[in-house]
């Protein structure tokens, strides 16, 4: 700790990472021995952030996140969005096709931001908000081999999975914390371009180190 830091506040964000890495919750004498502070501290902790709804205790007395997180998470999409829009133009214009930035929610692939190419006659309409389960689709395929690969989990394509006669192209965001997501294009092709894997990734990890 610094003098321009609050101790408290720190701790407070400790208790969120520890419960946010939890799915059945932690008690208050659990909290106060990862944190290295007295049970005391821990009760006033955790009755802050329940006032705030970002901390829940259920009848056992264990501590979860609460659905205040959720308030905040969704503030999250406009800056994620903002952040790899400049990437995913150079993609749809370099490649000519519907570039796309995917993330998880829940079970699911969820289209955050989606850029179409200025200069094609035609190309794939795909809107930001369109929803795809995890197992269908390059987007969502690519985030699963992430999780699978985590050290080199490649490219990935596929082909009228989502849409008859599209292919998909997508590659994940790789050492983002926080966020499980893919940058990808789809594209009105019989197969995908030799050049479109690569490129894809190199798209990703723009916008990875854009988020870092």
């Amino acid at each position: 700790m610094t003098a321009e830091t609050s101790q408290t506040l720190d701790r407070g964000l400790r208790v969120l990472k520890l419960l946010a890495d939890t799915d059945h919750g932690l008690t208050v004498t659990e909290l106060s021995h990862r944190l290295g502070v007295n049970r005391t501290v821990v009760y006033r902790l955790l009755a802050t952030l329940e006032q705030h709804g970002l901390v829940r205790r259920d009848l056992g007395g264990r501590a979860r996140v609460g659905l205040g997180v959720l308030r905040l998470g969704r503030q999250v999409h406009p800056l994620v969005r903002e952040a790899a829009m400049p990437a995913l133009r150079s993609l749809a214009e370099d490649i000519g096709a519907t570039a796309h930035l995917t993330l998880v929610d829940g079970a699911e692939a969820l289209a955050v931001a989606v850029v179409e190419p200025s200069w094609t006659d035609y190309h794939v309409a795909y809107r930001a908000g369109f929803r795809h389960p995890l197992e269908r689709g390059a987007a969502g395929r690519a985030i699963i081999a992430a999780r699978q690969r985590p050290r080199d989990p490649g490219y990935t394509l596929t082909h009228g999975e989502l849409e008859a006669g599209a292919c998909g192209a997508a590659a994940p965001l790789i050492g983002v914390t926080g966020i499980e997501g893919s940058v990808g294009v789809v594209m009105l092709a019989d197969v995908v371009p030799e050049r479109v894997g690569p490129r894809v990734m190199d798209a990703a990890r723009e916008v990875a180190e854009a988020l870092r």
